[in-house]
């Protein structure tokens, strides 16, 4: 199974793909400097505590304040409190936590005001991003996540991903991080850690410590809703959690991102870096691909599976519903029990890919087709459980129950991935009457002209549908080349498919869209 990461440099940050077997299971949207990802940690000022609901409400800089329950402060929310105030104040010598000494644990069955007051001000640590009307959800317990291991400041404790098996390695890794890791900072051991050598856990141990320290250098002199301690780049945060043996390309359009993503792969996994390519092709690299038309298809309300039956994706405010429909499949098989389990194992991968690319979160409720036969019903729920298990988010599959529905809940921290999929006619704007599509050529020229001979613009790309690249280069005296003799400036053309069929954009040589009046 090969493993590609598609990278596709925007204006405004990238747009990253990832492929299996050169299908698209992931996908990700990464606007450049957006604020309050997973895992950002700022200094938040408290603005009410809610007795009623034991939580207090937070201002991190966003419109709505952030919400802090009593039971995300974390054990050692006291000697977080007691280190940042002596940070603050400038009575600690050092940055470091090896000589500071941690306060008792809380009551795991306190109350917030005991804790908390308006005015205080704490760093806290983004678990959930905004999501609709809601802001951001905080936590206390600090933690920062590297490749191998997640720090925990202010504990001791040491953990191994339950996903490592092997009593032998488990031990192996136990040993090895208590005697390396600093006092006072708790370690969690990734499932990616096993069989790994002291050299590379040591390194990723260091860089996650030396975060530490310099976040708590900006703690010094932070004002409340400041960034302290960032996450990296969403394309870094998925190198980290992804990059393995079965990585085989990773693909970037940009140079800028692409000495990024060789920098960060350079101190990850040295050995992974000849991976990296920078892609140079004449077509757009999402269109080189195959992935702009991959999304158009996975993103729309209907979904067709490879078999002649198709899913419905409705959502609501409470839940994801998802109906599967054996569509022109019933008169191909011997049976309607054999045609249902085909149609619904098919489907079950399809959801599977959907909810990752999606990032589809919350309850989610499918109707599957009705099936007679138990035995049937229990392989629908292994596939599904089988599909999930590479899924990074926390989830649970309920067996189908006997009106033939699956109830699955899986973790939400991140606003669902929504793509429009139907096009808005770009001249009538949805009324149903247009002028003639034959004027967008003149159109085009106006604007050939207006750019040629009133701007001088002496680089230009003009991207559009397939369809008028067609129609604008056919032929041996194309249109375009028309343009050429009339205007003597040669015309660069590229399709992309993700405009509407009679849009357009006129670009410079930098790749920035040139306004147009």
């Amino acid at each position: 199974m090969s493993n590609e990461l598609i990278i596709n440099g925007t204006q405004n940050g990238c747009r990253i793909a990832l492929l299996k077997d050169k299908t698209l299971v992931e996908f990700h949207q990464d606007e450049g400097g957006s604020k309050f990802s997973v895992g950002d940690i700022y200094l938040g000022s408290v603005k009410k505590v809610v007795q009623g609901l034991n939580a207090a409400f937070i201002d991190v800089g966003y419109d709505k304040d952030a919400f802090l329950h009593y039971l995300d402060l974390g054990p050692q929310f006291s000697s977080l409190q007691k280190f940042t105030k002596l940070v603050r104040n400038r009575k600690i010598n050092g940055i470091k936590l090896e000589k500071f000494k941690l306060e008792s644990d809380i009551d795991k069955h306190g109350k917030i005001s005991q804790q908390l007051a308006k005015g205080h001000v704490i760093p806290v640590q983004i678990v959930k991003e905004p999501i609709s009307t809601k802001g951001p959800r905080l936590s206390c317990e600090l933690s920062l996540a590297g490749r191998y291991l997640v720090l925990v400041p202010f504990s001791n404790a040491v953990s191994v991903s339950k996903k490592i098996t092997s009593s032998e390695e488990r031990k192996r890794l136990l040993r090895l991080m208590q005697s390396i890791k600093p006092d006072n900072f708790g370690v969690i051991i990734r499932t990616v850690a096993e069989n790994k050598d002291v050299a590379e856990l040591d390194r990723d141990l260091r860089n996650l410590v030396k975060t530490w320290e310099d976040g708590i250098k900006r703690l010094v002199t932070a004002n409340p809703r400041d960034k302290v301690i960032g996450e990296i780049s969403k394309t870094s945060a998925l190198l980290r959690d992804l990059l393995n043996e079965s990585f085989d390309s990773i693909q970037v359009d940009d140079k800028r991102i692409y000495d990024e993503v060789k920098s960060y792969i350079r101190t990850i996994a040295p050995e992974k870096e000849k991976i990296v390519r920078l892609y140079t092709g004449k077509a757009k690299i999402f269109e080189a691909f195959g992935i702009e038309r991959q999304i158009k298809t996975a993103f729309g309300q209907t979904v067709s599976l490879r078999g002649g039956g198709y899913l419905i994706i409705e959502h609501t405010e409470a839940l994801h519903v998802i109906d599967v429909n054996s569509g022109n499949k019933s008169n191909r098989e011997e049976s309607q029990e054999t045609t249902a389990l085909s149609v619904n194992l098919e489907a079950a991968k399809e959801i599977a890919r959907q909810l990752r690319l999606r990032d589809m979160g919350g309850i989610i409720v499918i109707d599957f087709i009705d099936m007679k036969n138990p035995e049937n019903k229990k392989l629908i729920y292994k596939t599904m459980k089988e599909e999930m298990a590479d899924d990074k988010a926390k989830f649970t599959v309920l067996p189908l129950s006997k009106f033939g529905l699956m109830q699955i809940t899986r973790e939400r921290v991140r606003p669902q991935m929504n793509i429009t999929t139907k096009e808005n006619c770009p001249t009538c704007n949805g009324t149903g009457k247009i002028t003639a599509s034959i004027l967008v050529s003149d159109q085009i020229e106006k604007y050939i002209e207006h750019l040629i001979t009133k701007q001088n613009e002496r680089y230009l790309l003009l991207a559009l549908h397939p369809y008028l690249y067609a129609y604008f280069t056919h032929g041996l005296i194309s249109i375009r080349m028309r343009w050429y003799f009339k205007y003597k400036r040669w015309l660069r053309m590229e399709k992309d498919s993700s405009l509407a069929i009679t849009e357009f954009k006129f670009l410079n040589k930098e790749g920035e869209e040139i306004q147009l009046a």
